[in-house]
Order: structure tokens, then sequence, then C-alpha cells
């Protein structure tokens, strides 16, 4: 990986984007309660969790005199509570559905709030980078080949679509603050990446399985569900396997973000919104573009 090439684009803020998430089906991918769920799971920490990642950002902002990156930081405050409001209202559809989202909203809010109390701001913002680091990856993952997300719903494909999107455009910033103003040791850096892992892999899993009991599945049905559905994930030939070398090169020491080329096609997504202004419709060429 060549340290001298930067791919970066700067983030736009998008507003009052309308995903018609009301007529989505409950088992929108593929008819497969499973994946679906998995999917809802990572759903419902984003809006709480855009709104830490806000605060973490915000306990440095006024340190930061470069007047570029105090930009960006603007952007992606603005972002990220744009991800959170359309995330809401996700979860929305999840409550209707029986989902117990208050009882998981109520305890993310716990661990975020201690995070912030209990924890040095370069922790905070350590986490905050590395959890943009995994954003961006999947935002590559789910969208760089067609088949991934082929069978799912195309309206919660384009809410994700959009999100990548933006994840891309802002997936440095606060890497940029850690490293400019931050002062935060490498040991915190790299621990950070491997912790937030850790804890979003099995946050993921436990809302899951807890959903899927509300959604009526005895234990033995869960049990055979993840054998089955686990693996297309984190399997040998799982989704997840692709972006291994990416993932790993957070741990080199002159690694930066905008190292890796933005998802190829980024270009069509801004210019068929640019053109529609739907990000239903943007969602789709985007996802038709992959390879």
């Amino acid at each position: 990986m060549n340290a001298l090439v930067h791919y970066q684009v700067d983030p736009v803020v998008r507003t009052k984007l309308d995903f018609k998430l009301e007529d989505v089906p409950r088992f929108w991918f593929a008819g497969d309660p499973f994946r679906t769920r998995m999917f809802d799971a990572l759903s419902v920490t984003f809006p709480d969790g855009e709104r830490y990642f806000i605060e973490c950002v915000r306990l440095f902002r006024d340190k930061i005199t470069d007047p570029d990156l105090q930009q960006r930081v603007a952007d992606f405050i603005r972002q990220e509570a744009q991800h959170g409001i359309a995330h809401d209202k996700m979860n929305q559809v999840m409550k209707q559905q029986g989902m117990p989202v208050e009882q998981f909203i109520t305890f993310l809010n716990k661990v975020f709030k201690l995070e912030l109390k209990k924890r040095s701001p370069q922790y905070n913002i350590a986490m905050t980078a590395a959890a943009e680091h995994l954003t961006a990856l999947m935002a590559e993952t789910f969208y760089s080949k067609r088949e991934t997300l082929a069978e799912a719903h195309p309206y919660v494909r384009a809410l994700l679509a959009w999100h990548s999107i933006e994840e891309m455009e802002h997936r440095d910033v606060a890497f940029d603050v850690m490293k400019q103003v931050g002062e935060v040791p490498e040991s915190t850096r790299k621990f950070a990446l491997a912790f937030t892992t850790i804890m979003m892999f099995n946050f993921t899993m436990y809302r899951a399985n807890i959903m899927l009991k509300y959604d009526g599945f005895s234990r033995l049905d869960r049990v055979k569900m993840i054998a089955k559905g686990l693996p297309w994930f984190i399997g040998k030939k799982g989704i997840f396997n692709a972006m291994r070398g990416q993932y790993l090169d957070w741990y080199k020491p002159n690694f930066h973000p905008s190292q890796h080329p933005i998802i190829r096609q980024y270009d069509v997504w801004v210019k068929t919104m640019a053109e529609t202004n739907d990000p239903i419709l943007a969602g789709d060429a985007f996802w038709k573009a992959g390879l």
C-alpha cells in the first residue's frame, strides 16, 4: 500500500431522504429471518452509535485549528445526525413488528454514557475512528459485488447504499481528529479496532437472537438458523472475509483510511441522485453498478 496515494472525497450533507421503510416486509432479506435480523440488529445500533460518535469528536473540537478539518468535522456531525434520523425510522418499523427496540436502546445509552463518563477522551476518539473504519469497510463489502445484496429489499438496500456513500465520504474525519489533536497512543488505537469488532459482533448476534425469539422461533429453531446462516457472514467464503486485508491495514504504523480506494461505483450514486433526487433510484443504480 502506497502511503503517498490518497483517495478522498468531501462529505456532503443530504437531508429529508425518504426510503419508504414503512413498506418493507418483515423478513426483507430474501424472506430469510436470520439474515434479516442480523442486519436489523446492526441497524438498531446506528442512531445512538452515531450520536456517541458525534460526542466523541466534539470532545476535541476546540483543539482543531486546521480550517479544512474544522469544516469536515462539521459535515461529519451533520451526516451522522442524518444517519441517526434515518435509522430511527427503521427502528420504528421494528417496534411495530413487536421487537424490543427500546430495551436495546436503553442498554446502548447506558454503555455510551458510561464510556464518555469513565473513559478518557483519547479512548473514545480511538473507538470512534475504529468504528468508522469498520463501517467504511462494510460499505465496500456490501456493495462491491451485486450478488451480496441481490436478495435484499430495494428500499432497505437503498438506505444502506446512502449510508455507505456517506461513510466513504467521512471515513477519515475521526481518524484525522485522533491523529492531529487526539494525542492517542498507538497501543490504544490498535486495541480500539479489535475491541470494537468483538463488541459489535457480540451485540449484533445477541440482539438478532432476541429478535428471532420475539418472531416466535424456538431455541432449537434459532440454533439451526445460526448454524446455517452465520457462515454467509463470517465463514471461509463469507462476505466479511473479503475485507480482511483492508481491515488488517489498520495495524500498520503508517495507516490512513484514505489509502484505501473509494468504492468504484461511488460516482454512479452521486450522479443518479443529482439527476433524480430519489435515493431509492440512486441506491438501485449504485447496487447494479457492482461487479
